[in-house]
């Protein structure tokens, strides 16, 4: 399928659990759910501390000899795991919503802007407020993701919101948002722009479990949001007319849609930093693999944790070899690489 990257994407949906269900989304989503679980485990056995994978299962069951390892695997390395897990999941299921919203296969919440305004929340309550406390930065974190989406979506309106529009206001919105982080980090204190920097480029590995939990919490309500919302978002892909017709408020599904959206960014940047470029290519990816006109959230879901258990684990493995590199950097990077090979692809298939 060929997308013009001006216009609307026409086709282009969403499924999660409809009576069709394709066969082999469920099974390309299995094999990529069960492949983030493998590359995560992995991860465990690496750091200052290594460990075998026998090591690891035996501390996980609860047994091993060695209460140090015990404390390594549970305590100190599997938050880190399981938000690799659900982290990239989350960062998926927003992908699949917003390029769907869009009908364009740019329009994920990092391109639009709106971890960018949950970041920029993040600077202002730690260097203008001073305040380090994990539940303030985190209610910091959603507040300015859900302000930016509303600007971003008040900009965007004339008469609806068009896919296009919105993601030209975005980016705009991101750039200006941009400028105003490295001001804020450049009047600042050095160890205080070093925490802020650091928060910036996304980072898990900073990750435990008194922040995991809540997290966890908030990613199976946005879950259960995304699988309630299915329909909803299936009948806005025909057209508000036709969603209107079939019972659906545009106007409000769109909306609850959009809050849906920018929580799974908030969420994740709350937590360990703003993660690009995960929601922008989980959708696509996934959508070639199951040979799809539309775009599962299922599959996006599941290739989203299998990027960014993918990208855990080679930045582990680069801090073996070099130092620690955040994975937000990896994603950036890849993530970057797939945009460029995206964008020449399509404007091949445009010339031929």
């Amino acid at each position: 399928m060929s997308i013009d990257f001006g216009r609307p994407v026409r086709g282009l949906r969403t499924r999660w659990f409809s009576g069709r269900l394709d066969l082999r989304v469920l099974a390309v989503s299995a094999v990529l759910f069960l492949a983030a679980v493998l590359l995560a485990t992995v991860a465990l056995t690496h750091g200052d501390y290594p460990l075998t994978l026998h090591q690891v299962f035996a501390a996980l069951a609860g047994g091993g000899d060695d209460p140090f390892q015990h404390t390594v695997v549970i305590r100190w390395r599997l938050p880190i795991a399981v938000a690799a897990v659900v982290f990239g999941a989350l960062l998926g299921i927003g992908g699949a919503i917003f390029q769907s919203l869009t009908r364009n296969p740019l329009g994920s919440p990092d391109v639009i802007g709106f971890d960018a305004g949950s970041y920029t929340a993040v600077v202002v309550a730690i260097l203008l407020f001073g305040t380090g406390d994990y539940w303030t930065v985190a209610a910091a974190a959603v507040a300015g993701g859900l302000a930016t989406a509303l600007v971003v979506y008040l900009l965007a309106y004339r008469r609806g919101v068009q896919g296009f529009r919105l993601i030209i206001v975005g980016i705009g919105v991101s750039a200006m948002l941009g400028s105003a982080n490295a001001y804020l980090i450049s009047r600042a204190r050095i160890e205080d722009a070093m925490t802020v920097g650091f928060w910036g480029a996304g980072s898990i590995t900073r990750v435990s479990w008194p922040p995991m939990v809540p997290a966890l919490l908030a990613a199976a309500a946005i879950g259960t949001a995304a699988v309630l919302l299915t329909p909803a978002l299936r009948r806005l892909e025909l057209g508000d007319d036709a969603a209107g017709t079939l019972g659906t408020r545009p106007t409000a599904a769109r909306l609850a849609l959009i809050v849906t959206g920018v929580a799974t960014v908030a969420v994740v940047t709350a937590t360990a930093g703003p993660v690009g470029f995960v929601a922008l290519a989980a959708p696509q990816l996934a959508r070639r693999l199951t040979r799809s006109a539309g775009v599962s959230l299922l599959a996006a879901a599941a290739m989203g944790a299998a990027l960014l258990a993918g990208a855990h684990l080679l930045s582990l493995l680069i801090a073996q070899a070099y130092r620690p590199v955040p994975v937000g950097l990896i994603t950036v990077c890849l993530g970057g690489l797939y945009l460029i090979q995206l964008l020449i692809r399509e404007t091949r298939r445009r010339t031929t």
